[in-house]
């Protein structure tokens, strides 16, 4: 067990009945869902977590996995805007964002530059196969996915608020594949790995998709609903203790600070940066909304702590081919790491990760 310093705060009748919605608002999406997804209760509850969180998630597994149908249910179950990019290698990036054209004004004869809106201009973008376009391509998400905002020629287009993109990728087929700059890897707030499903589930997979099966998916969230409970999840309070927590996994991934593990130092290449903390704590906040807590502990940290980090270690070819991965140097870094405050505050390790 965790210990965090902290009982859950009071809160106002309004923030209540937020919370309660938030609630409700899982159950219904889990059920809309499940219409269609067999188990992947993991991978569901991860994308909840980055959609109230305001982050955008890659899905990495291998085909067959329903990576691209559970992202495409879920859009049904939110009243917004989609579109489904299907990157190839000849993928432009005006394919993309946009491109102006010259158009001649009828009324006065006059040749006018107009703005096409590209794909991007939705709510919810399925990228998918992320890693089937060059780089070029790829970059053509960066600004979107940062900024919320495209910039075509010298003028700013934003975009509409919720925004996601969801993306998809296959990690075995390397012929006509380009991996995603890292650069790119650290605008997804979770990479999420989609696994095989159980016997029991993969049966139920197989009756339901050989047999004649209507489903009957309803949009259970506005916009504005997102927006409100992207709020509230901002508002969750978390302790110094748990920021510290938090914030000691990840720098002790960077080579060369004080207090890192030796094993860190000899097997990694490149670690984590500050959006990885941002992370932890803002899916930290969601999750324990979701598991009906209103404070955030070291727990919520700790079950993030892969999906956040996992895409944001580079192994060494050393340890890669000692068939070390970054899931696995995440877990000895949950290890080491003490989780009371008393610990992390007097150890002095730690004294020079806080002070350097």
């Amino acid at each position: 067990m965790s210990t965090d310093g902290a009982a859950n705060p009071s809160y106002s009748p309004a923030q209540s009945a937020a919370f309660h919605r938030l609630q409700e608002a899982r159950e219904k999406i889990v059920e809309q869902l499940s219409q269609v997804i067999v188990g992947q209760q993991q991978v569901i509850e991860e994308l909840l977590i980055s959609l109230f969180s305001r982050g955008h998630c890659l899905l990495e597994g291998v085909p067959g996995l329903a990576k691209t149908l559970m992202i495409s249910t879920l859009a049904r179950t939110l009243n917004l805007s989609f579109s489904r990019i299907q990157f190839t290698p000849d993928l432009m990036p005006a394919d993309i964002t946009g491109t102006e054209i010259i158009e001649e004004n009828r009324s006065t004869g006059a040749r006018e530059r107009r703005f096409l809106e590209g794909p991007v201009f939705s709510n919810i973008i399925l990228a998918d196969e992320i890693n089937r376009t060059p780089p070029k391509t790829q970059a053509a998400l960066l600004e979107a996915m940062q900024e919320r905002q495209v910039t075509v020629g010298r003028v700013r287009h934003p975009l509409t608020d919720p925004f996601f993109v969801l993306a998809t990728q296959n990690p075995i087929e390397q012929e006509g594949t380009y991996p995603l700059p890292e650069a790119q890897q650290d605008r997804f707030m979770f990479k999420v790995f989609v696994n095989y499903p159980s016997f029991d589930e993969e049966f139920e997979v197989a009756r339901r998709t050989t047999t004649v099966q209507a489903d009957d998916i309803r949009p259970v969230l506005s916009g504005q609903d997102i927006l409100d409970l992207q709020r509230m999840v901002r508002e969750v309070p978390v302790t110094d203790h748990v920021i510290r927590y938090a914030l000691s996994l990840v720098r002790q991934t960077r080579l060369g600070f004080p207090g890192v593990p030796d094993f860190v130092q000899e097997q990694m290449s490149w670690g984590a940066g500050p959006r990885a903390v941002q992370f932890l704590i803002l899916g930290g906040k969601a999750r324990a909304l979701l598991h009906g807590r209103t404070h955030v502990s070291t727990d919520d940290v700790q079950a993030l702590a892969k999906p956040v980090l996992r895409h944001r270690l580079l192994v060494n070819f050393a340890a890669e081919s000692d068939g070390v991965t970054s899931d696995a140097i995440v877990e000895r870094l949950l290890a080491v790491t003490p989780t009371k405050e008393d610990e992390l505050t007097s150890d002095a390790r730690f004294k020079k990760i806080f002070a350097s």
